[in-house]
């Protein structure tokens, strides 16, 4: 089986080359093309950090195993590893963080066993990095939660819990703050619930969950987050087991999968043969399993396993009173330990699998829609408009331009209301959103917003605007605090 190979940047090429010679040494039956992706790809002129030759190869293959890659800084381009993520739609982040005997933190000294799940939507929330600045003061980033996403990675992460014997699976949320977005992914999240009653599903909000994270991890099982949340939380588990050096990673889609250390290119020791690893080590390892490859799998995890527990290890971790190896030698003594077993955690050796090829030909682009289950109506509009003068003087502005089939209900000022009601206590920005609804709850449509929005931008610049849409009876949008 072909794979597509990116060594990446810094410490990348000398991790990727020890974790290929375990892979050879174990003969997994794996051939790798290189790709051409990372640092030095931007720097030729390629915006995405690829080159279209890379492209074609890996949509071909469908696999990507990846070592660290940088991002050149303060040159407008974006991260080539979240741009891999969201081109090929792995819409799911599949992080297993465990205690590994070998490696001491806080918990594996008191005798804490951890194995946390997370799986973290990979698409969506505030990393579509669609931002604006409204006014010189105020700047603007749209977060996308859409039903279609969060259901693909809920079902997902239901999927992977029952296949992994999981009792319980939670879903991390703000959806006490973020009613509609949030809100949203919550909504889906008991909705696929229904489907898997032999588990036990609860939700917690995010920063309660943090807190519950760094007392009693071994509390949780499997925890599913939107984009932004879930690399917040990932990262803390990692913590919890020892840092990023032990945090594999695997992006997976239903086309094309991406397996990778999430950890930095670390410039400063590359090239000195004194990185660790092991957590492209565990994403390769997770890649052989998806592939079919248990058998492979287990031998080489044991092998890790087995040597860990004997105090191997590199310069960054493990009882300093042992003498520290480089990269090299710990890729060798893992290959020594092939076919060992350790004490701690040893993996059942299940026989390979044939998987079904994932990567097939698409002719266009996949439109993911959910049925409007009621008729859509247009209630109001929301006009965001710049200026510095006091609310009372907006309100006398706007409510001019209201007409025959608009009323102006509210004015707020960084969410928090100002007019009709508010406080003189509250601090104002130069942006405000003005709310004009529907007189009489008559239907609105978009020409009835268009002619608003002209009448009123006589007065004001209109740096933005969002329909206020209904379904059915039910509000698709939120309120101004105090409103």
């Amino acid at each position: 089986m072909k794979i597509a190979v990116a060594k990446g940047d810094g410490i990348g090429p000398e991790i990727m080359d020890a974790v290929l010679k375990i892979f050879d040494a174990n003969q997994v039956p794996l051939e790798y093309v290189t790709v051409d992706m990372g640092k030095w790809v931007f720097d030729k002129g390629f915006s995405n950090g690829m080159t279209p030759e890379s492209q074609h190869v890996i949509e071909d293959l469908g696999i990507l195993f990846k070592g660290p890659m940088e991002t050149p800084k303060g040159k407008g381009v974006k991260s080539v590893n979240v741009t891999a993520r969201k081109t090929w739609n792995t819409y799911a982040n599949k992080r297993v963080f465990q205690t590994l005997f070998g490696v001491d933190t806080v918990f594996s000294k008191a005798g804490i066993p951890i194995d946390i799940t997370i799986v973290r939507e990979n698409i969506e929330d505030t990393y579509g990095g669609i931002e604006h600045m409204l006014t010189h003061d105020v700047a603007l980033s749209r977060r996308f939660i859409t039903r279609p996403g969060s259901l693909q990675v809920i079902k997902y992460a239901f999927e992977m819990a029952k296949k992994k014997n999981a009792k319980r699976i939670t879903c991390g949320h703000k959806a006490n703050i973020m009613k509609i977005t949030d809100g949203l992914f919550l909504e889906c999240f008991y909705e696929v619930a229904k489907e898997y009653p032999e588990l036990k599903a609860d939700d917690v909000i995010v920063d309660d969950l943090c807190m519950k994270l760094v007392t009693r991890p071994d509390y949780f099982d499997v925890v599913v987050l939107t984009n932004l949340q879930g690399d917040i939380v990932s990262d803390l588990c990692a913590g919890l087991v020892g840092g990023l050096g032990f945090a594999p990673s695997a992006n997976i889609g239903d086309h094309i999968c991406i397996f990778e250390a999430v950890h930095g290119t670390a410039p400063d020791i590359a090239g000195k043969n004194i990185a660790n690893p092991t957590a492209l080590l565990l994403s390769g390892i997770t890649m052989l399993r998806h592939l079919g490859f248990m058998r492979n799998a287990a031998t080489i995890e044991n092998a890790l396993l087995y040597t860990l527990e004997n105090g191997i290890h590199t310069g960054d971790f493990g009882d300093k009173s042992i003498k520290s190896v480089n990269t090299t030698q710990f890729a060798e003594a893992i290959i020594s330990n092939l076919g060992k077993m350790p004490v701690h955690g040893a993996k059942p050796m299940l026989e390979n699998m044939t998987m079904t090829p994932t990567n097939f030909k698409l002719d266009k682009n996949p439109m993911l829609v959910s049925k409007e289950m009621e008729d859509e109506q247009i209630a109001g509009v929301d006009l965001f408009i710049e200026s510095s003068e006091q609310p009372e003087m907006i309100a006398k502005k706007c409510e001019r331009h209201a007409g025959v089939k608009f009323k102006m209900v509210s004015i707020s000022n960084r969410g928090t209301q100002v007019w009709p009601t508010g406080s003189v206590y509250t601090n104002l920005v130069n942006q405000y959103n003005v709310r004009f609804e529907s007189l009489d709850g008559e239907p609105l449509n978009q020409q009835d917003v268009i002619g608003l929005y002209v009448s009123l931008s006589g007065n004001f610049k209109i740096c933005s605007s969002e329909l206020l849409n209904m379904w059915g009876d039910k509000k698709a949008y939120s309120l101004a605090q105090g409103q």
